[in-house]
């Protein structure tokens, strides 16, 4: 997968993966991991799937609909990248945390639906219920923050409210940031992501 991989301040420092929103790039989330935590390594990832030119991290049937099996399989291909990458950069796997914007807000999300430990957290912007009627590993340990918007057309506050009840279920602590900006992420989500960072993580 292409990305831009920046090492940390120590070996032992967080791994940010960046997860771009549809159309977005691997340069588009780096000045938001500067906000988060300027001492972190950053693995930022270029979605694989072409929708009319854009880069997406998975193929969608219509707005909000989701391919569900190019879904499942390309969150496979991203968990394995991970690991490779984990390999490739000498960083230490357990130690990554999501940070994505709609589009890879929803592919972090599909993560923590399929796998146990492949994030050690999670920073969600205007993320979706990725799959439903799916049964969810247990992530009693795994804190995850969603930014997102009362009236946002693309992800409504429900879906938003569903998801954290999904992830609750599963035994994850869950803090939603509301916003009234619609589907756009604001400088005030990035702060308050960051300011639960610093007090989580």
């Amino acid at each position: 997968m292409r990305h831009i991989y920046k090492e940390g301040a120590s070996s032992k420092s967080p791994v940010l993966l960046l997860l771009h929103g549809t159309g977005g790039t691997e340069e588009d989330l780096l000045p938001i991991a500067e906000m988060i935590d300027s001492q972190a390594a950053v693995l930022s990832v270029r979605g694989n799937v072409s929708e009319n030119g854009m880069p997406r991290f998975f193929r969608r049937i219509s707005e909000g609909v989701f391919d569900e099996e190019d879904l499942k399989n390309r969150t496979e291909e991203l968990h394995e990248f991970l690991d490779q990458a984990a390999a490739e950069y000498g960083f230490d796997r357990s130690r990554v945390i999501a940070v994505g914007y709609s589009n890879g807000a929803n592919i972090a999300a599909s993560l923590l639906f399929h796998y146990k430990e492949s994030l050690k957290a999670a920073i969600l912007y205007h993320p979706m219920v990725p799959l439903r009627n799916h049964a969810l590993p247990d992530h009693s340990n795994l804190s995850i923050f969603i930014g997102t918007g009362e009236n946002d057309p693309i992800c409504p506050a429900e879906e938003t409210k569903e998801l954290q009840s999904i992830l609750e279920q599963a035994g994850a602590s869950v803090n939603v940031h509301w916003e009234r900006m619609g589907h756009r992420l604001t400088e005030q989500e990035v702060i308050e992501s960051a300011r639960w960072y610093q007090r989580n993580l």
